[in-house]
């Protein structure tokens, strides 16, 4: 038992950090259905890292975080400038793929440029969540509540154009500036966790739970309670097969969370044929 919590509790502190905030924004990415946007803000945060490099800055740094700040808040007006009141010709989704391919390529030109360009990409997908350092933990816990109270702030607004976007039209809000204000706080949510978990976990996080939640609830209080209870059981299981199967942490999370998906699917499809069946 000492060794299991020598060794995960540290990740297992860092996944409810990640879980508490993820889990909750999700909500607004199903909502907004821009499912891949945080894997393209993810890879913009990846492409400022990486140009930062080519600068001689250390890829773990204050200033590489500046850098992928700075790539997020590049990412962060497009998404804001391509957002249509009405379905138009090409779907943001769209300009969000391209946005991650661009980046993605871009970040593994510049890799090819420096040394030990590749490792850091690799570092970037992977991320080192079971080697998370208190200090990180730290840093992580303060840039998130200070985040969270920036969510919290402006919630009531965020809330409105996510889920009620013809309300907000209605009311004559300038719909483009609070699109850019709420993925500017996105983009560092990510840049701040891409760090720790890498890509792929990041974007299960932020997904898998707010599509349970929105298979058994449809009010935002509920919503939230569901998505943070997949995050904890997810993680949960996934910090505790990795360290019994010794399996990669990362990739054992992301598929853990994959078979809850898959369980609540079925829960609620066979909890659907109970309630249409006659009674008897």
């Amino acid at each position: 038992m000492s060794d299991f919590l020598e060794i995960m509790l540290r990740p297992f502190v860092a996944c409810m950090i990640l879980v508490t905030i993820h889990s909750y924004l999700g909500l607004h990415v199903i909502a907004r259905e821009v499912i891949f946007v945080d894997l393209a803000l993810a890879q913009m945060a990846a492409l400022g890292t990486t140009t930062g490099l080519l600068f001689g800055v250390a890829r773990t740094s204050p200033t590489a975080q500046l850098f992928a700040i700075a790539a997020v808040v590049v990412g962060a007006a497009i998404f804001a400038a391509t957002r249509s009141r009405h379905l138009g010709r090409v779907p943001q989704e769209a300009i969000i793929g391209i946005v991650f391919v661009m980046a993605s390529a871009a970040a593994i030109l510049i890799a090819n440029r420096v040394p030990a360009g590749g490792e850091a990409i690799k570092e970037i997908l992977e991320g080192t969540v079971l080697w998370v350092t208190w200090p990180t933990i730290v840093r992580l816990a303060a840039a998130y509540v200070v985040l969270a109270v920036y969510f919290l702030a402006l919630r009531r607004r965020f809330e409105t154009i996510s889920f009620e976007p013809q309300k907000a039209v209605a009311q004559g809000w300038r719909m483009r500036w609070w699109d850019f204000l709420f993925y500017l706080g996105f983009g560092l949510v990510i840049t701040f966790s891409v760090p720790i978990a890498g890509v792929p976990l990041v974007f299960t996080f932020l997904v898998v739970p707010a599509v349970t939640a929105f298979l058994f609830a449809t009010r935002p209080m509920a919503l939230v309670a569901i998505s943070w209870a997949t995050g904890v059981v997810g993680s949960t299981i996934g910090l505790a097969s990795s360290y019994v199967t010794d399996w990669p942490t990362g990739p054992l999370i992301v598929c853990t969370y994959g078979a809850v998906l898959a369980l609540a699917g079925v829960g609620w499809r066979l909890a659907r044929r109970r309630a249409a069946a006659p009674a008897a």
